[in-house]
Order: C-alpha cells, then structure tokens, then sequence
C-alpha cells in the first residue's frame, strides 16, 4: 500500500529541564514521514525547505526509504524555524519563535507519481492547502489529517470545508473543545464527527488517547515512562505510528484502528525518550513490537465477576 505524507520540516530549538538543541531536525512531515517508514515503504513525502536544511537530513530520510521526490528545496531562501522552552510540567511550554521563512508560501504540488497513493496523511498546515492536496489526488482510500488552534481560530471556515475531506481528524483535547465549542470531550467529539470526518482521536498527552466513531468509543493509555526529556514531536509520531500500522495492514476495521491508536502511543514514547529525531536513528522494529506487546500486558486484566 502507498503512502503520502504532507506537511512541514523545520529546525527547532528547544529547552526543556533536561537539556536543550539547536536547528535540530523537525516538523510534521518529517516526524510522521520517519516513523510510518517503520511500517509501509516508501513513504512518499511532500514540503519545502530552505537551502541551508542540512543535507544529512535528507539522508536520513532516505536511509529510511522515504521518497523525497516531492520535497522542494529553494536553495536562497531559509527553512522553517520554531523555538521553544518547556516547563517541568511538560505540558506546558513557552514559544520562543516562529520563523516561517520558506514555509510561509508552501504551495504543495503532488508528483504525477504520487497523485494515486492510497493513504494520505496530512500535517498541521492551513486546511486550505490540506484541501488543495486532497483536491490533486485520484481518490485515496483514507485520508487522515491534523489541525491546530492557530487554524481553529483563524481559518474557521476553511477548516470547516477541507473536515468534509477528511476520515480521520487527529487533535489533541485542548483543539476538540475549542473546534467544538465544548468543554466535555464525549460531546465534543459528537459535534466533530458530524463536520465530516468518520472517526476522531483525541490526544491526550501523557493520558493517551481517544478514538471516537458514531457508535463507539476506546479509550487507550500512555505508556508509562520513567525518562521523558523531549515532548516536541510527539503528536506527530503519534500520527505516524496509526497512519503507518493502517498502511501497512490494508485494514480499516474497528479492532485495527484500535490497534493502531496502541502503535501509535508506542511511537510516541520512544520519541519522548531524546531530543527530536535522535531515538529514531538507532530504533530498531523489534524494539517496537516488544513494547507494543509490554503496552498490551500492562492493560489487560481478566473480567472477574465478584458472586
């Protein structure tokens, strides 16, 4: 099965209580492109970078069988860059700076080549250019997509339209209520489903995650770690570990999707464990699986019925 991944790469720099990097590797495209490798290849990547994005990086990428046909590169100008400061209560984090340098006039074209991938997986850009995507494909089978609350806020309407493309919204729980205009998560969740897409997960951070249909609900944990040093990504990763699974599977059933909300969660904390990209370049797919199976163990448990 083919897969297209849309979004940003950038160069962050980050502080938390544990450390900090400079121009380290990041972005949407680049954290959802390198862990759905760990399931589906190629992964087909489209975004823009300057020319100072180091060539290492695109090596990387490779390394990792993603197909960089569609990234643009726009040698005399400079790539996305975000900074940011985190708190001992990694939930909270101060935005340093924002520099969208060649992002801020990303056009995304798809390659003839890619235009029939099956699934689709769009990053946290403006919903219109998430639209124009979809618009230029030859009806994928699922396409998956994040927002955030800049868009909420600023592009309402737009986001709106471009929800009536998609089948899965992944948000975290702060952006359910505010697209929803509703504190409780289950009401929101209802109110989200009927913009149009058919399922919602709700991040949660280090209190999982949420997957919602018209008539079901899971709810699944964090894996519990002792070290956590970098949060930045992890949504990402998170997006890449379900989209990669569902790739990989051909399998778009209740239980899977199940399943590839635990993958994704099983991603995500590897990535917290290092600074940006790092843990990815050693992680090995039987690390993966031994977690995957510890994260099925620590929540099992027998039904007993007390007489």
């Amino acid at each position: 099965m083919s897969l297209l991944v849309v979004g940003s790469l950038a160069l962050d720099t980050v502080e938390t209580p544990f450390g900090s990097v400079q121009d380290a590797l990041g972005g949407s495209a680049m954290y959802i492109s390198t862990v759905a490798s760990y399931f589906v290849t190629p992964v087909r990547m489209v975004g823009v970078v300057g020319g100072d994005f180091p060539k290492s990086a695109i090596e990387f990428l490779e390394s990792r069988h993603v197909d960089t046909e569609g990234l643009q590169i726009i040698e005399k100008e400079k790539t996305f860059r975000w900074g940011g400061r985190y708190h001992y209560d990694l939930n909270a984090r101060d935005t340093l700076f924002t520099e969208l340098n060649v992002f801020e006039k990303f056009n995304p074209v798809i390659p003839e080549s890619y235009k029939s991938s099956t699934y689709v997986c769009l990053g946290n850009i403006d919903p219109v250019l998430q639209r124009r995507v979809v618009e230029q494909l030859h009806k994928p089978r699922l396409v998956v997509g994040d927002t955030m609350n800049f868009w909420i806020d600023r592009r309402y309407e737009e986001l709106k339209k471009t929800l009536e493309r998609m089948d899965i919204l992944i948000i975290n729980d702060s952006e359910a209520r505010l697209l929803a205009q509703e504190p409780n998560l289950i009401r929101a969740s209802r109110k989200i489903l009927k913009m149009g897409p058919k399922v919602i997960i709700i991040k949660k951070g280090e209190h999982g995650a949420l997957l919602f249909t018209e008539k079901t609900f899971f709810s699944a944990p964090a894996f519990p770690l002792e070290n956590i040093y970098d949060p930045t990504g992890a949504g990402d990763t998170f997006a890449g570990g379900f989209i990669g699974w569902i790739a990989r599977t051909d399998d778009l059933s209740e239980e899977n999707l199940r399943r590839a909300v635990i993958y994704g969660s099983t991603l995500a904390s590897f990535c917290v464990e290092r600074f940006s990209l790092e843990r990815f370049k050693e992680l090995s797919y039987l690390e993966i699986q031994d977690r995957f199976h510890e994260f099925r163990r620590l929540t099992n448990f027998d039904d007993l019925t007390l007489s």
